[in-house]
């Protein structure tokens, strides 16, 4: 037979095997009338108890699941925020060495900009003085 764990279809037999119990004492029980009624009450009380303490173990293991459901978001949460933050940390990282490099690319090439017009500047000088020699060894007409 397989087992069946469904509180709630254990607490429907529990009710017929109590209503089941309860007819067939009636029709066979040597008792009188007022008896037979006490003996029903008290089978309806201990019924009723019985239904009370299987709500209250309901009641508690709800409660204990969404309690254990709260903690577990929380950790989700915090992890969540924890590796989030290490991402921003490494973003950070990157976009300031990213930054430093530019700024190094940047200062080499107006280092090379700046070799590159004083070498131009050289030339330029170098042509004036070789046009004022080579006009000045010319005669004049």
């Amino acid at each position: 037979m397989a087992d069946n764990d469904n509180g709630v279809s254990g607490f429907g037999w529990f009710l017929a095997g109590l209503g089941i119990g309860a007819l067939v004492g009636v029709l066979y029980a040597p008792k009188s009338g007022k008896e037979t009624r006490d003996d029903l009450v008290a089978g309806a009380l201990d019924a009723r108890d019985k239904a009370q303490e299987y709500y209250a173990q309901g009641t508690q293991a709800a409660t204990e699941y969404v309690e254990k459901g709260k903690q577990a978001a929380s950790e989700y949460v915090d992890k969540s925020k924890e590796v989030a933050g290490q991402y921003v940390d490494k973003g950070k990282e990157y976009y300031d060495k990213g930054r430093t490099q530019w700024t190094e690319y940047v200062d080499k090439g107006k280092g090379l900009i700046q070799n590159q017009a004083d070498k131009v500047a050289a030339a330029v000088d170098a042509g004036k003085e070789a046009y004022v020699k080579t006009a000045g060894d010319q005669p004049q007409a």
